[in-house]
């Protein structure tokens, strides 16, 4: 079983966390405590009713995650998750084939149809065209990573004969987000790997919907996504990424005990990586979290 772990940076804590400094601190604290990869999130322009709400703010991925790039020397990068419809998707491609490239090979592109409509309209995205969008995104990416001219019609461009450096080798391994029959359909025919969620309620009606409701539901869709691969002649390793439902009481006394528990039944259900968010009162809560992570689920598993 991997990590990969929330890096705050959306946090606009004056001085705590979005400065070098604390980009610095936290990505080699995370390396050191041998976390395998840490994810950001990607909100452009959120909903202000949802942002003061139950939201969160987020930084631009790819660009923040230069930064950790230039901090580290082994941890990896996991978008978590990049709306498709959001950017052409030649933009997209070529953020990630930079970040890829000067990394050494560390990005784990995360991407997902996105939820949220206010969004989609403040940036000019039809929302009802998100599953179009989204499907001709990770056709046009592979083209554009795979070298060369690229030629495609697409919703709104047209490529005749355009060629997208650089063209990383190896190219960032796709994970599709979500939980619905058709996320596993995207993930079986172009994805390396699947990160769906569980359901909560204080999640978006839409993303409750198609949450992941049960750990047998998820080992359910986890055997079909493997058969749908099969099918399309897909074979090899293939990555699912879930958090457990069950909480890290962080600091206590066996606050990883139902934790380990619930990760051991992923584990049996195929999830290859664990999504663990620490909490994060200040940029030195995050650090003792962290560690604490470290000492009382990493270092016990290996």
């Amino acid at each position: 079983m991997k990590f990969t772990v929330a890096i705050p940076l959306g946090d606009i804590t004056p001085g705590e966390f979005q400065t070098p400094g604390a980009v610095q601190e936290m990505s080699m604290a995370l390396e050191t405590a041998g976390v395998d990869a840490c994810y950001l999130t990607d909100h452009p322009a959120p909903d202000a009713g949802w942002l003061h709400a139950a939201g969160h703010d987020a930084l631009d991925p790819f660009a923040a995650f230069a930064f950790v790039a230039a901090a580290t020397r082994r941890l990896r990068m996991h978008t978590n998750i990049v709306v498709a419809a959001y950017r052409n998707p030649f933009i997209t491609a070529k953020l990630a084939a930079t970040v890829q490239v000067l990394s050494g090979g560390r990005l784990i592109l995360g991407l997902g149809a996105g939820y949220q409509k206010s969004e989609f309209e403040a940036l000019g995205i039809d929302f009802h065209q998100r599953g179009k969008l989204f499907d001709e995104a990770l056709a046009v990416i592979r083209m554009a990573w795979g070298g060369g001219p690229v030629r495609y019609d697409g919703l709104h461009f047209t490529a005749n004969g355009n060629e997208p450096r650089p063209a990383p080798d190896p190219p960032p391994p796709i994970w599709i987000g979500g939980g619905s029959d058709k996320a596993v359909q995207r993930a079986a025919q172009w994805g390396d790997g699947w990160c769906p969620f569980f359901a909560a309620p204080t999640q978006s009606k839409l993303n409750q919907d198609t949450g992941i409701q049960t750990v047998a539901q998820l080992a359910d869709k986890i055997t079909a996504l493997h058969a749908l691969r099969a099918d399309l002649g897909r074979p090899g390793p293939f990555d699912v990424a879930i958090g457990p439902q069950a909480r890290l009481r962080y600091g206590e006394n066996g606050g990883a005990d139902a934790y380990l528990e619930a990760l051991a039944a992923l584990d049996a259900a195929g999830v290859t990586w664990a999504m663990v968010d620490p909490p994060h009162k200040s940029r030195t809560h995050y650090l003792e979290c962290v560690q604490w992570f470290a000492e009382n689920v990493i270092n016990r598993l290996r």
